[in-house]
């Protein structure tokens, strides 16, 4: 008697379909990662341009800057400690406070420790002080402000 033979992928095949798809994932991911990188430092400079207006308009309006326990969230919502509250715009200096590239909020120092008027940064990628690459401190004092 002849056996029938079932049509489909033997084993072998299947590893080395995985094994190229493997491949193939490496390769892009190499050549993908240095424009995501690129990307998130952009995204950073455009919030940290963004923020940086709004508080300087706030000085302006109010011939100081927020302290760092008020925070951005002063570019938002109207404190008790306004001195011209009728300066306030009504919508805020800013809609919203931006996020980080990595979903976290930026830190803000008043008065600031890297550069003579505030600091806003980002940790970066692991959320920890210091770091390299992706997980370096990223701030108003390396975008030139």
């Amino acid at each position: 008697m002849m056996s029938k033979n079932k049509p489909g992928f033997t084993l072998i095949e299947l590893m080395a379909v995985i094994v190229i798809l493997g491949i193939l994932a490496t390769i892009v991911a190499i050549n993908v990662s240095p424009f995501l990188q690129r990307a998130n430092l952009e995204k950073i400079r455009a919030d940290l341009s963004q923020v940086e207006k709004a508080l300087e308009l706030y000085n302006f309006n109010e011939m100081r800057y927020p302290t760092t326990e008020q925070g951005l969230e002063a570019l938002v919502k109207p404190h008790t400690e306004l001195k011209r509250p009728y300066l306030y715009p009504e919508n805020g200096y800013i809609n919203s406070v931006p996020l980080d590239p990595w979903g976290r909020e930026y830190f803000y120092l008043f008065p600031g420790q890297q550069s003579k008027k505030y600091d806003i940064y980002s940790l970066g990628a692991d959320g920890l002080e210091g770091g390299v690459g992706d997980n370096a401190d990223i701030g108003n004092w390396i975008s030139g402000s």
